[in-house]
């Protein structure tokens, strides 16, 4: 796609705005303030879809496909088969089939990439989910389990939180190509982790660490071509046999470089560059003989083959140490367009652009025909949708290929780019690597304020299209570079879409610095709308903060009981007793209501025939905590009887103790209609010679206990307790016994059973 025509003004430039789904949030981004995250309603949750064997998209855009360049091996245009590697793609596959995941290491150049696209070939049925082809230049661990749900569920805009991406990948059982990784140790462990069900095939860089003991990987060395196939692979690139001096040329270079097939792919492309040498010789002596005629030469041999042959060997080859690091040698070579696109990649970081960002960048028209030959001459290699220059060509070709200028537009082409409709998010991911080469080329060269332009044209795009990686690289070298201007405002913005970035990628530490830096930032410098964005994130970290906290505690409340009853079991006796007598006063209030309401079964069933031993109607009840030894609530003074009620004696406390006179004040509470009609003398030392409770005396409360409730005026005073009898003989009663109605306590409920007739008051007798 070319630039438009016309000055290009930082106005034409479109932040592309849009949402996307990150787990639980719904992430808006694009917004002049900032991008913002929310609760995702269910109804807007994304369903994921499994892709079956049978649709076409087993991969993500940019993801790997033919192998094109010098590792491929003959895999170009004339789709040549690869030479000398039967046994490793039979070691591999046998491998894969047994459930093995491996690594494939080796010396840079030795066909790493082009071997996996072998195998992945010839594994298309080993496992019920197929072959996923992932590329994993300049990708995180997160961006490759994101790229593999990509490739086997249908979710567009949706990027899963760690507990849903393992619980769709649980499920997968296909076999993984992950061509370049970049994650290593404990990260690529996790990677395998994430995916139980899958068999991973990875190829990594030379310098990768060693496998941990534990690890679910084993390594497989990729080593170098036999000499014979190295032979055949510099014919085959040069498009001609080779003479017995080549053929000499070329043993010598196979036992100086082990083998690695890219030594010979460069050969070859240095064999074609002599041969056009020779062809120019060949043409001037046909120039010579036009212009002068024949001239009898009797050493002169008249085939034109042989007189070819003698003008080669005029034309010395490379030493085997020239042809070590042949990078510069053969740049020269190269056509102008060629070498245009070379310059662009080395001022890049040896990231080239695809062919239609060509034309507006260093104005060359055929991109795809420049790229190609940089392939063939084994400086490129076609990766994650676009080139990039081979092992070790950027360092030789950086001294010598300097950049010259042609960088200077790119920022400004790339932000009209990411901003244009007609622009897919798959392009934009594919491109992620060539964007952040921009950003570095011209934080290099002291643009600044083109650094920022692009990041901030950029940073949304990316976001969008899930590269979250390079949406993160992004924002680092767009901060970094408004630091260096001094403005505020960006700083702010950046800072603000670094705290969205880090909510979206579950930390909340880190979010919370970045907004809180936004915040600060945006208020010194007046940005109100942009104020209220920062707070809504904060806000919204606090409120699942404090989700979390509730669930914690919700969490561990049920392993708190057996803590507090040992932490009771401690409490001082003198602390029981004083606290006992309230309890009692409670339960006793809590009964009236309770018998009441329940009638005789449910107060027999509390109480026990047992307990009525002694005509002490309060002593049993006060005990019912005694049973299971569980320590009760210690009521307020102000609590109502039917929310205290439900409490029980205090641990410890006498089983036949008499009423207190907190409960005796209570009047005759505890005479329920469940009572037994028939009275026996209290056999207790202290009982009176009749049937009324005693007259209570006053009592002060114990320190730090709370008052007794005072009579308020206008309220009706509770009917007193009748005087004892002086009768020397109890006398049986058949009367119910009156309730008091004081503050705090309920009317009593009329009985729901006739009391029965007298008898001999047996206290085990059940009236019902």
């Amino acid at each position: 796609m070319a630039q438009p025509t016309g000055e290009f003004r930082q106005e034409a430039v479109r932040t592309r705005g849009g949402e996307l789904v990150s787990g639980g949030l719904l992430v808006g981004v694009g917004a002049p303030e900032g991008s913002e995250a929310r609760p995702c309603p269910e109804e807007w949750r994304p369903r994921p879809r499994r892709i079956e064997r049978s649709e076409p998209a087993r991969g993500p855009a940019g993801g790997v496909g033919r192998a094109v360049g010098p590792l491929a091996l003959g895999a170009g245009p004339a789709d040549l088969p690869l030479l000398d590697r039967e046994a490793d793609i039979a070691v591999l596959l046998g491998l894969l089939a047994e459930g093995r995941s491996i690594r494939l290491v080796g010396k840079a150049g030795s066909g790493r990439s082009t071997l996996l696209s072998a195998v992945a070939e010839a594994a298309a049925d080993l496992a019920p989910g197929g072959v996923v082809q992932l590329c994993g230049h300049r990708r995180t661990a997160a961006d490759l389990l994101q790229d593999l749900f990509a490739a086997t569920h249908h979710a567009p805009g949706f990027r899963p939180d760690p507990g849903q991406l393992a619980a769709h990948l649980a499920g997968i059982g296909a076999i993984v190509v992950i061509d370049e990784a970049e994650p290593t140790g404990a990260e690529l462990e996790e990677l395998l982790a994430a995916a139980p069900g899958c068999v991973f095939l990875i190829s990594v860089a030379p310098d990768t660490p060693l496998l941990p003991a534990d690890s679910r990987l084993q390594d497989h060395t990729v080593a170098g071509l036999s000499r014979s196939a190295c032979l055949a692979l510099a014919a085959r690139q040069a498009g001609r046999p080779l003479d017995v001096a080549e053929k000499d040329w070329a043993v010598d270079l196979w036992f100086e470089s082990e083998g690695l097939p890219l030594r010979f792919v460069q050969a070859a492309a240095l064999l074609r560059q002599r041969d056009v040498s020779v062809d120019a010789l060949v043409a001037a002596e046909e120039d010579r003989l036009d212009v002068f005629g024949a001239i009898d030469e009797p050493t002169r041999d008249p085939d034109p083959a042989v007189r070819e042959n003698a003008l080669r060997r005029t034309v010395p080859l490379l030493s085997v140490a020239e042809t070590a690091s042949p990078a510069v040698r053969l740049a020269e070579g190269l056509s102008e367009p060629a070498q245009a696109v070379l310059r662009l990649a080395v001022a890049l970081g040896g990231e080239c652009p695809t062919a239609p960002h060509l034309p507006a960048l260093i104005d060359v028209g055929q991109g795809e025909s420049a790229l190609a030959e940089l392939a063939d001459a084994g400086l490129a290699v076609s990766i994650g949708g676009h080139h990039r220059l081979t092992a070790g060509a950027l360092e030789l070709l950086a001294p010598h290929w300097p950049a010259r200028g042609c960088v200077d537009g790119a920022a400004q082409h790339f932000a009209w780019w990411v901003g244009h409709s007609s622009v897919s998010l798959e392009q934009i991911a594919a491109e992620a690597e060539v964007v952040i080469g921009v950003l570095l080329a011209d934080r290099t060269a002291g643009r600044h304020e083109a650094v920022i332009r692009l990041a901030r044209a950029a940073a949304p795009a990316l976001a969008l299209a899930l590269r979250w990686g390079a949406w993160e690289r992004v924002l680092e070298l767009g901060l970094e570079a408004a630091r260096r201007t001094g403005s505020t405002v960006d700083q702010a913005w950046f800072h603000h879409e670094a705290g969205v970035h880090a909510i979206c990628v579950q930390q909340p530490s880190r979010a919370i610095a970045e907004l809180e830096t936004a915040l600060t930032l945006r208020a010194s410098a007046g940005e109100q709308r942009g104020v209220a964005a920062a707070r809504r994130m904060l806000d919204l970290l606090r409120a699942e903060g404090r989700q979390l906290s509730a669930a914690a505690v919700a969490a561990a409340a049920p392993g708190r009981g057996p803590v507090i009853r040992k932490i009771a079991a401690r409490v001082p006796a003198g602390l029981k007793a004083r606290t006992g007598k309230r309890r009692r006063v409670v339960v006793a209030s809590a009964a009236v209501l309770t018998f009441g309401v329940l009638g005789t079964a449910v107060a027999m069933s509390i109480t026990g025939p047992d307990e009525h031993k002694g005509n002490d109607p309060h002593g049993r009840l006060d005990d019912v905590g005694d049973t299971k030894n569980t320590p009760m609530p210690l009521p307020s003074a102000s609590s109502s009887p039917g929310t205290a009620g439900a409490g029980g004696a205090e641990p410890g406390s006498p089983a036949g103790a008499s009423a207190s006179p907190e409960a005796s004040a209570s009047g005759s509470a505890s005479h329920s209609p469940s009572a037994s009609p028939t009275r026996k003398p209290s056999s207790s030392p202290g009982a009176t010679g009749s049937d009324a409770p005693q007259q209570p005396q006053p009592q002060q409360p114990a320190p730090g206990q709370p008052q007794p409730p005072v009579q308020q005026p206008g309220q009706p005073q509770p009917p007193q307790p009748p005087r004892p009898s002086q009768s020397p003989t109890p006398t049986p009663t058949h009367s119910q016994p009156s309730t008091p109605t004081g503050p705090g306590t309920p009317p009593p409920t009329p009985p729901t059973t006739p009391p029965a007739p007298s008898g001999t008051g047996s206290p085990s007798a059940n009236p019902t």
